[in-house]
C-alpha cells in the first residue's frame, strides 16, 4: 500500500496518456469532498462540499476545500459532477462558482435543485444539466456513465470516467439498502457491467468500513418511529440532516398516523423540504404540514417540529431550544428524537445538547438508546461485496478519516486487490494511473479554507489558535508611558484582564517589576517601542504563568512622552 508522508514533493509532470487523481477534500476527514481528475490538460470536478467546524475552530461558519491547485486553471475545467445534495458534497459549490461562474454542473434533478436554491442565495444562476442513471454523455475528454447508488438522499448517482488511461468508479456515498423508501437500490448489475468492461481505479466510500456486517434498511426506521410517537403524549421534536427526505417522510408518516400535524423548522429545512415535495420526492399526507405559527394553537399532543441541529451546531434550531435562545421552547415531557448518527468530531457537541434538553426535562431518544437512525455508507459486507463484483485493477479509499481509509484498504486485500495496487492518500496527495497502474507520485499544498462571516480565507490556523487562547486562557493588556529623555516610567502600568478569576489587585505584585525591566532596558540603551513592549510582555507573561498558571493573549503598549 502507498502511505503518503510529509516529505513528498510537488508531483512532475503528467505523463502523456495518464490520469491524475486530486482530493482536495475528503480524504482524512468526514466532509469537504472534492475530487480533481485531469487527463489531457483537461480537468473534471467530482463534488464540491463543506467540512463544518469543530470545537477548536470558534467563530468559522464552514470550511472550504483549498482551490489553489485550480485557481489558475479553472479554464481547462469540463465540468463539476455532482454525486448527491448533501452539504458535504455540494456546500462548497457557490464559492467555486465565485472563480468561474459558467463551469457546467451535471447531476440529478433533486441535487441540481438543492444546488440552484443554494446558488441563488448567493446571486449566481449556474450552467446545470440534469442527468439520469444509466444515462452516457461526453463532458470534452471524460466519458462520463452514471449509476444508480443508494444513500439517506435520493437521487445519489455513482460516476464511471472514462478516458484513454482507463474507466475510474467512484461511488460518491452510497450503501445497499435492499428495501429503500423509494424502491431505488444500488445498480448493481452496472457495477458487474462495468467490472466486466473493466475498472482500472476504484475509488470507494469509506466511512462505515470499520462496521462490519450491512447496514440496517431504512424501512426499520418506520416502526420504531411509530412506537415512539405512541408513547409521547406531548410535542415531539425530531432533529435531522435538513436534507434527508427519507427520513422526513418517515416522521410525515408517523405523525399521519397519530393524528399529529407537522412544522418544519429551520430555513434549510424548510428550502429544502419544499423542494423535494414539489418535484414529488417527498409525499405529504393531506393536512399533516403546518406552518410554524400556527403551532401555538394546537394542543401539545398534536404537534411534531422537524428541525435541524442534530450534529450539535451552535447556530441550528435544536442548540438554540436546548439553550433557551429560540421562540419555540423545550418542556417538561416533551419527546426529543436526534435522528442520525454522530459525524466523528461532534459527539461532545451533541453530548451538550442532549443534556441540555434532559435538564429541561425532555425525553430524548437516540442512536444510542434506540434503532432511531441508519447509516447512509455502505457497511463492510456491502464494500466486500462490489470489490468481488468489480474485481478492480486498482483502489483508491475516498470518503473518511484515516480510520475509515485503512479499514477500506484491508477490505479490498481481502477480496484478492494486491496490496500495491491500493492506494492510501490524504487531502493534497496526487495519485497518477499510468499504464494500468495507480501509485501516489507527490503532493500538491492543500490546506484547510475557512468561511468566518463574511470573509473566505483570510482567518488563518494562527487566528484560530488566538481565539482559543482568549476562549481558555483570557486577555491581559498592558499599558506605559516612558519619559524618552529621563528614561524613566511616568505612567503606568496599567494592567487590564479579562476572562482571568482573579481580583485586579493581584497585578500589584508584577507592576514593580514591570517598570524595574522597563528602566533598565533604557538605561541599557533600548529606545524601540517595539522593543520595550516584548519586554514588558515578557516579564507579566512569566509572571502570570509562574503565579496565576495561565497562558493568556498578552497586549503590551509602550508610548514614548
Amino acid at each position: 500500500m502507498s502511505h503518503p508522508h510529509p516529505e513528498l514533493s510537488l508531483p512532475p509532470a503528467l505523463p502523456d496518456g495518464g490520469l491524475r487523481i486530486v482530493a482536495l477534500g475528503g480524504l482524512g476527514e468526514v466532509g469537504r469532498n472534492m475530487a480533481v481528475l485531469e487527463h489531457a490538460g483537461r480537468l473534471l470536478v467530482i463534488d464540491c462540499g463543506v467540512l463544518f467546524p469543530e470545537d477548536n475552530q470558534p467563530g468559522v461558519d464552514l470550511i472550504l476545500p483549498d482551490f489553489d491547485y485550480i485557481k489558475d486553471r479553472l479554464d481547462d475545467i469540463e465540468a463539476i459532477v455532482l454525486t448527491h445534495g448533501h452539504e458535504d458534497h455540494i456546500g462548497a459549490v457557490p464559492y467555486l462558482l465565485r472563480l468561474r461562474r459558467d463551469i457546467p454542473i451535471l447531476g440529478s434533478r433533486l441535487t441540481l435543485a438543492f444546488v440552484e436554491a443554494k446558488l441563488k442565495e448567493h446571486r449566481i444562476t449556474p450552467v446545470t444539466r440534469v442527468v439520469v442513471e444509466d444515462e452516457t454523455l461526453q463532458a470534452g475528454v471524460f466519458g462520463l456513465e452514471f449509476v444508480a447508488v443508494n444513500h439517506s438522499i435520493p437521487d445519489a448517482l455513482a460516476v464511471a470516467v472514462t478516458t484513454a488511461a482507463g474507466t475510474v468508479l467512484h461511488t460518491g456515498d452510497f450503501k445497499m439498502d435492499q428495501l429503500p423508501l423509494d424502491g431505488r437500490i444500488t445498480d448493481l448489475r452496472a457495477f458487474a457491467r462495468l467490472g466486466e468492461k473493466g475498472v482500472d481505479l476504484f475509488m470507494v466510500d469509506s466511512t462505515n468500513a470499520e462496521v462490519p456486517g450491512f447496514v440496517t434498511p431504512e424501512v426499520e426506521i418506520g416502526p420504531v418511529l411509530d412506537q415512539t410517537f405512541g408513547q409521547s403524549d406531548k410535542r415531539i421534536i425530531v432533529a435531522s440532516f435538513s436534507s434527508h427526505v427519507h427520513r422526513v417522510q418517515q416522521v410525515l408518516n408517523a405523525a399521519a398516523n397519530h393524528g399529529r400535524r407537522v412544522a418544519l423548522v429551520g430555513r434549510s429545512m424548510i428550502r429544502n423540504m419544499g423542494i423535494a415535495a414539489e418535484l414529488g420526492y417527498l409525499k405529504v399526507p393531506d393536512g399533516v404540514l403546518i406552518d410554524l405559527k400556527k403551532v401555538d394553537s394546537l394542543p401539545d399532543h398534536e404537534v411534531v417540529l422537524m428541525c435541524t441541529g442534530s450534529q450539535g451546531e451552535p447556530m441550528a434550531a435544536l442548540s438554540r431550544m436546548a439553550n433557551g435562545d429560540h421562540k419555540i421552547s423545550v418542556s417538561m415531557g416533551d419527546t426529543v428524537i436526534l435522528a442520525s448518527s454522530l459525524i466523528p468530531g461532534n459527539e461532545n457537541a451533541v453530548f451538550r445538547i442532549i443534556n441540555g434538553l434532559m435538564r429541561l426535562g425532555a425525553r430524548v431518544v437516540h442512536g444510542g438508546n434506540a434503532k432511531v437512525h441508519v447509516s447512509g455508507h455502505a457497511s463492510a459486507g456491502e464494500l466486500v461485496y462490489c470489490y468481488n463484483i468489480l474485481k478492480p485493477k486498482n483502489v483508491m479509499p475516498v470518503h473518511g478519516e484515516v480510520r475509515h481509509l485503512l479499514a477500506n484498504a484491508a477490505l479490498a486485500v481481502k477480496t484478492g486487490v494486491p496490496a500495491d495496487r491500493v492506494v492510501l492518500a490524504e487531502d493534497g496527495v496526487v495519485v497518477d494511473l499510468v499504464d494500468g497502474k495507480a501509485s501516489v507520485v507527490g503532493a500538491v499544498p492543500c490546506g484547510y479554507v475557512y468561511v468566518d462571516g463574511s470573509s473566505v480565507g483570510e482567518i488563518t490556523d494562527a487566528e484560530l489558535k488566538d481565539r482559543v487562547v482568549l476562549g481558555e486562557e483570557g486577555f491581559v493588556s498592558i499599558f506605559a508611558v516612558v519619559d524618552s529623555a529621563t528614561g524613566k516610567v511616568i505612567a503606568g502600568p496599567q494592567i487590564l484582564a479579562r476572562g482571568i478569576a482573579e481580583d485586579a489587585k493581584v497585578f500589584d505584585d508584577v507592576r514593580p517589576q514591570v517598570v524595574q525591566a522597563l528602566e533598565d532596558a533604557i538605561a541599557g540603551g533600548a529606545t524601540d517601542m517595539h522593543q520595550l513592549q516584548q519586554i514588558m510582555r515578557r516579564v507579566v507573561g512569566r509572571w502570570v504563568a509562574t503565579r496565576l498558571r495561565r497562558r493568556p493573549m498578552i497586549v503590551p503598549v509602550v508610548v514614548g512622552a
